[in-house]
């Protein structure tokens, strides 16, 4: 005699409602009129902030390959502020265009010494906008401890 089980039965049953639950939950996440929202400049600023401290490590670990990356993550937050966010002086975001070519130079040379030089020029660069728009008191500097510990920037093999 076969028995039967609602195991089966069920499990579609709640699997069905876990979905149509999601689904109205990320329709409801819809921004109106289909608008993406647009980041928050301390939000972009914040997300650059992470980048620039990323780069440093993985410069001073020689890992170029992540040094690549974070210095485009950099780059990219920095254009997203410029395009977003009209009444920043553009000529102070641009003028990070050169710190952060010669960076790039460095890690594509594997110049150690180089990227320390550049990734200084470009924190220098990140102050100087930060005293142009009257927010001084967002002073960077090179990371003195890093708060990434769940992250390696080490070379991997």
């Amino acid at each position: 005699m076969k028995r039967f089980s609602f195991a089966g039965p069920a499990a579609v049953v709640i699997g069905a409602m876990a979905f149509a639950g999601t689904m109205s939950f990320a329709v409801a996440q819809q921004p109106r009129g289909g608008e993406r929202p647009q980041p928050r400049l301390s939000d972009l600023m914040q997300g650059a902030q992470v980048a620039h401290i990323k780069l440093w490590y993985a410069g001073k670990a020689g890992n170029w390959g992540l040094a690549t990356y974070e210095t485009k993550q950099l780059k990219a937050r920095l254009e997203d502020a410029a395009q977003l966010y009209q009444s920043l002086p553009v000529n102070d975001v641009t003028t990070m265009a050169k710190p952060l070519d010669a960076v790039s130079a460095a890690i594509a040379a594997k110049d150690a010494r180089e990227f320390a030089r550049a990734y200084d020029d470009l924190t220098a660069g990140c102050n100087s906008c930060h005293r142009e728009l009257k927010l001084g008191f967002v002073h960077l500097r090179t990371p003195a401890s890093n708060p990434f510990s769940d992250q390696e920037f080490g070379k991997r093999k």
